[in-house]
């Protein structure tokens, strides 16, 4: 039997008989039910951004996409059980990096967790599962294209273990060196988006250009709109979970986070479009959806410690700044296919900033037991410098590490990542999954008639398709 009582009006008590002097904690049903909501919220977005992103690419390869997200949900689900959550937050944990104190989820039941004592450790490890998912998925989105599925499950483990726990350790864990230092991160500019925006840069280098590259032949539109649109609903949806949720419990401080949340994602979104629009006179939805998801991920860090004032602010610079740093490929020569690290690495960095600048201990505390000494605009001048060691420690890190990562995989018979140019031609959904987003007739429109000597499969397809011509005639 686990170690808990009720009292008449339903909270939950543990009582705590190593504490000095012995003590009695309460958990609020509410707060347990506000962060399993969250951790639900949190969930749909992640396939939300695998229709987001298979919207983005050609029909040929949409399909991989959705499927990558579900499958990254799986094997971080199973990564985090065996020892991610142990290693991100063990409270015996280095300042770097944790121990396996929780293998296997060993000890992880109702005792206070290390993210806030008004919830237990369980809530609190499902709730930081699902960061601990959304994380590689946005960079697998460096994988689009050009390589093969099946060495990606080993990847995502390898990342998961070697980049994000490590990062988030130090970001979140209260032994880690970013916390303990003070820096101030609400719910993951650093170990979410800087880390993810980096690594699928180092993805795209490692990978080398698509073929085609800077042809006619990748000068294409995204496939479905329809897609990218559902794709941000979701995730827009599943951020008022992110955000909100982060306070770990049902106050004002999450109602704050929540509505700073969606004002920084519509100004971004309408910031994004807007620039857009000076050079096509044209108002595109997929622009607009790019600067909400760069809004939402600039407010990220900060969400927990600005007022809705600052949230304009932080719109605005991550719809411009985003969008403007989606042409750094084509200065430095590397093909990011989905602009990852131009809206979550930049978006991070824009959000590590301007919260070292415009955080607040007033709004910190609207939960009524946070305590921060604030920055710029309390004048805790400090903060920034904190904020741009943190920054540029996880790029650094998670630049470096996933670089050694796909390069020992390079060498490891069966984990080569790069396909070879004939899949490409035809797709990574009917030479990696034999199954297609739509109908396989609508390919015919992509792919050269050459590229149906491929496969049999394909010829069998071409032959069907002139009988049935011939019929109708």
């Amino acid at each position: 039997m686990v170690n808990i009582t009720y009292d008449d009006a339903g909270s939950i008590n543990w009582f705590d008989a190593n504490a000095d002097p012995p003590a009695n904690v309460v958990y609020n049903p509410g707060d347990i039910a506000w962060v399993l909501a969250c951790t639900a919220l949190v969930w749909i977005m992640i396939p939300g951004l695998g229709y987001f992103y298979s919207g983005l690419l050609r029909r040929k390869n949409a399909l991989s996409m959705i499927y990558l997200s579900m499958m990254t949900l799986a094997v971080v689900s199973f990564q985090w059980f065996f020892w991610g959550f142990s290693l991100a937050f063990s409270d015996t944990a280095s300042p770097f990096i944790g121990n396996l104190k929780y293998f296997g989820l060993r000890g992880v039941l109702e005792e206070p967790s290390i993210g806030s004592s008004r919830i237990p450790s369980i809530v609190f490890c499902v709730y930081q599962l699902m960061f601990a998912a959304i994380t590689p998925m946005i960079a697998m989105g460096g994988f689009a294209e050009r390589a093969h599925l099946g060495p990606l499950l080993f990847f995502v483990f390898a990342w998961s273990t070697l980049v994000y726990d490590p990062i988030a350790c130090w970001t979140w864990n209260s032994n880690g060196w970013v916390f303990e230092l003070g820096g101030l991160d609400f719910a993951g500019g650093t170990p979410v988006h800087i880390a993810s925006g980096t690594a699928a840069l180092a993805i795209s280098v490692y990978l080398g250009k698509r073929r085609g590259y800077g042809t006619e032949s990748l000068a294409y539109k995204p496939h479905n709109t329809t897609y990218v649109v559902l794709g941000t609903i979701f995730l827009w949806f599943g951020w008022f979970g992110f955000n909100g949720g982060s306070a770990l419990a049902a106050n004002l401080r999450a109602a704050q986070a929540c509505i700073v949340t969606n004002l920084a994602a519509s100004v971004g979104g309408l910031t994004w479009m807007i620039w857009d629009y000076r050079i096509e006179k044209k108002w595109s939805a997929v622009g607009f959806c790019s600067g909400a998801i760069a809004g939402l991920v600039a407010i990220t860090p900060g969400s927990g410690f600005v007022g809705s004032p600052a949230a304009v602010l932080f719109g605005f610079m991550a719809g411009t700044l985003c969008n403007f740093a989606t042409q750094l490929k084509f200065f430095l020569g590397y093909d990011d296919s989905l602009d990852i690290f131009a809206s979550h690495a930049v978006g991070g960095i824009v959000g590590n900033i301007l919260t070292a600048l415009f955080a607040q201990a007033s709004v910190a505390g609207f939960d009524g037991f946070t305590e921060i000494d604030g920055g710029w605009l309390d004048h805790h001048y400090i903060q920034l410098a904190w904020h741009v060691a943190d920054s540029v420690s996880g790029l650094g890190y998670s630049f470096a590490m996933t670089t050694i990562i796909l390069w020992i995989m390079h060498f490891i018979p069966g984990l080569r990542l790069r396909v070879p140019e004939d899949v490409e031609i035809i797709g990574i959904d009917e030479c990696e999954m034999g199954e297609f987003a739509y109908d396989y007739v609508g390919l015919e429109t992509e792919l050269r008639p050459s590229a149906y000597a491929h496969t049999t499969a394909y010829e069998a397809r071409d032959s069907d398709m002139k009988e049935l011509r011939s019929s109708s005639n």
